[in-house]
């Protein structure tokens, strides 16, 4: 059995993408590991490259500007990276998540046990929200994804790159026949609202271009695109998170701060508004 990992990367100094950590984090488990790195001047490229192991495998890109509108850009760099992989298994990983080296074994285990059972084209991880800052998660968010995907060339990405699809009809795999999804027995530890609020921002920024284009902005992003600095407007109703996080994240951790003070979120009248508004995540 071979596995390969993917991933496409751009701008990743810039916005402060845990993205070395990212890769670290499951090149343990694969054989090889494609970066698809887009045309960029903030020394993301530099950056992969100073990973210096001989598993990652560098493809250089440009991205399509046409395609900067419902987030199609992202499902495409995926796919170019996908390209690249040879593995029986390929584990994509965005540059925002992180493994924890606790579930690897039970990640490989997954892969061995279903890699003759081709019914079984993708594993499913379930995914930690950090918001802000180390401790604090969002239990509203998606709560599951697929991120590993039997690599026949039947699967690809699609939409805006959270999860995948047969090319052949277009059927999110998510909702499809259950016996196309296996549980991998993994998390993802997904850092992308881990940031100081300014570059916080500025990564919304760059987001709604690729979501909107030159279009519409949703109000409700249009207000968060007003401030200076990005308002983290739901910390005071977020989950505390007490476990352990991965071991690559070590030195990011050691150089954290909590983003505010918080009281539990049970003594919080509004968050018992979203309760009844979104129902209850755990």
């Amino acid at each position: 059995m071979k596995v390969s990992g993917f991933t496409f990367v751009r701008n990743v100094v810039k916005y402060d993408y845990p993205v070395v950590e990212s890769i670290r984090s499951v090149l343990p488990v694969v054989d090889e590991f494609i970066v698809n790195v887009g045309r960029c001047d903030d020394g993301t490229l530099e950056l992969i490259r100073s990973i210096g192991d001989p598993k990652v495998r560098i493809v250089e890109s440009v991205w399509d500007e046409t395609l900067r509108k419902g987030g199609l850009i992202y499902a495409q760099q995926t796919n170019i990276a996908l390209a690249h992989c040879i593995g029986d298994w390929a584990f994509y990983i965005q540059a925002d998540e992180v493994v924890h080296e606790d579930d690897l074994p039970a990640i490989q285990e997954a892969m061995r046990r279903h890699i003759e059972t081709p019914e079984v084209k993708g594993l499913l991880f379930r995914y930690l929200h950090f918001i802000a800052d180390y401790w604090s998660t969002n239990s509203w968010f998606y709560h599951k994804a697929v991120r590993i995907i039997r690599n026949n060339g039947e699967v690809e990405s699609c939409g805006d790159a959270v999860g995948f699809h047969l090319k052949a009809t277009q059927q999110y795999l998510q909702s499809g026949p259950k016996e196309w999804i296996a549980p991998s027995n993994g998390r993802v530890f997904h850092y992308g609202w881990v940031k100081d609020p300014k570059t916080m921002l500025e990564k919304k920024r760059e987001q709604v271009t690729v979501y909107h284009g030159g279009g519409h902005i949703p109000a409700v992003e249009a207000k968060q695109l007003a401030h200076d600095s990005f308002q983290f407007e739901d910390y005071a109703m977020l989950k505390e998170f007490s476990g352990s996080h991965p071991a690559v994240m070590t030195d990011r951790l050691r150089s954290s701060r909590r983003w505010a003070a918080r009281r539990s979120r049970w003594l919080n009248l509004r968050f018992y508004r979203e309760v009844l508004r979104r129902g209850f995540r755990g």
